[in-house]
């Protein structure tokens, strides 16, 4: 069975690596040629962990822009394009049409009129959209919706150690299809792995509910903290936490004291939950709630790290993605914590990073002028200052 995978951006390319570290032959497409004749040269770069090595190492990947070449090529064919949210929480597929319409376009040119794809959307959609995609593709394309619960930063060791695949399908769908996508999961684990099929509607809104859940926790494990602290209890916040992960019911993961949740998909995916249950008439303001407290809360940390600072040292941020380790600055709390801070008229060192500075530098020196100052590296602060443990 040869892979197709249309999308091959961080986590596109990583699932590719790891299909073909399992034995597949693999054929990824993208928009960006530069980037593409990079891949076919066994270059990149990223500061995802394994990927460079998985990439020098691989034998049967090949990269190209043309998706008509992957659709033509392969029979079980994912689609890992870019999803991003709307104002109004939701996401914007429109990616993924483009993909679907190819599909189908492919398809109605094609002289084998037996021709069968399996088609897996990975890509986080709104509840319904799989449905959708399904309708306009009947009867020769089969649609299955299969997301990964990663992190950036640790995507490929996210893929290979998780906690479950989660595969949506159709009321056609084929079993032995299935039982192939299960064996490629299989395949791709180190340890033995859950599977939970169900419909498609349904996989769609445990994707989104899942990340929900989490941004939840962490927000009452963030409220109690601040409750504590405000008592006069803040010394014992880990101790009593941890107590209460400690009952089976709660569970020790992510229920810690610190900074908000952030990155790419947390907040955005509580918000498209918030707005799938408005969709459906319902008042449950949950996801709303928790995207509310978790702004309230950035700004309990700021004013927390100003009462700190009574001498008005400068503060030290050794990373401002969301992050460490990772180039992302997109709902970083890290980043929002910096700019707080310098808008109470901090000054603040930022240790420099090639992937994360050139992103912000403009707009910091230009609002906030000397107040910021990237160091290559922390001893070069002479000054006395205060570093932002996090």
């Amino acid at each position: 069975m040869k892979i197709g995978i249309i999308g091959a951006g961080r986590l596109g390319i990583c699932f590719a690596l790891l299909c073909e570290k399992a034995g597949y032959d693999v054929l990824v497409s993208d928009i960006n040629s530069e980037y593409i004749n990079n891949l076919n040269n066994k270059k990149i770069i990223t500061n995802e962990p394994e990927v460079e090595n998985l990439l020098i190492n691989s034998k049967n990947l090949v990269a190209t822009t043309d998706n008509k070449k992957v659709i033509e090529e392969c029979d079980l064919i994912y689609t890992l394009v870019a999803t991003p949210s709307l104002s109004d929480g939701s996401y914007d597929v429109s990616s993924i049409w483009d993909v679907v319409k190819e599909l189908k376009k492919y398809l109605e040119e094609s002289t084998n009129t037996k021709a069968q794809k399996y088609f897996v959307v990975g890509s986080t959609t709104n509840p319904g959209d799989c449905s959708s995609f399904q309708e306009y593709l009947l009867p020769s394309v089969d649609v299955m919706y299969s997301p990964e619960f990663i992190a950036q930063g640790s995507i490929i060791k996210d893929l290979e150690n998780a906690d479950m695949v989660l595969l949506g399908t159709g009321p056609q769908q084929s079993d032995i299809m299935v039982e192939q996508i299960k064996e490629l999961y299989q395949k791709i684990q180190k340890n033995s792995v859950k599977f939970y099929s169900m419909s498609t509607m349904s996989a769609e809104i445990t994707k989104i509910a899942v990340n929900c859940f989490l941004t939840t926790k962490i927000s009452y494990a963030n409220m109690l903290g601040d409750v504590l602290t405000k008592s006069g209890s803040g010394s014992e916040v880990d101790h009593v936490l941890s107590a209460i992960g400690a009952d089976t019911r709660v569970g020790s993961k992510y229920l810690s004291y610190g900074l908000g949740y952030g990155g790419p998909c947390l907040p955005r995916d509580n918000l498209a939950f918030a707005h799938f249950v408005d969709s459906l008439g319902m008042e449950y303001n949950l996801g709303y709630v928790t995207d509310g407290f978790n702004k309230e809360h950035a700004s309990t940390v700021a004013d927390f790290w100003a009462t700190q600072n009574k001498e008005n040292k400068p503060f030290f941020f050794e990373y401002i993605s969301y992050k460490k380790g990772t180039d992302i600055i997109t709902e970083s709390q890290q980043y929002q914590l910096c700019l707080d801070l310098l808008e109470k008229g901090f000054k603040t060192y930022v240790l420099d990073d090639p992937m994360v500075t050139p992103q912000v530098s403009d707009f910091l020196n230009e609002k906030y002028g000397e107040n910021v100052v990237f160091v290559d590296s922390e001893s070069n602060i002479k000054e006395d200052y205060i570093k932002v443990k996090l």
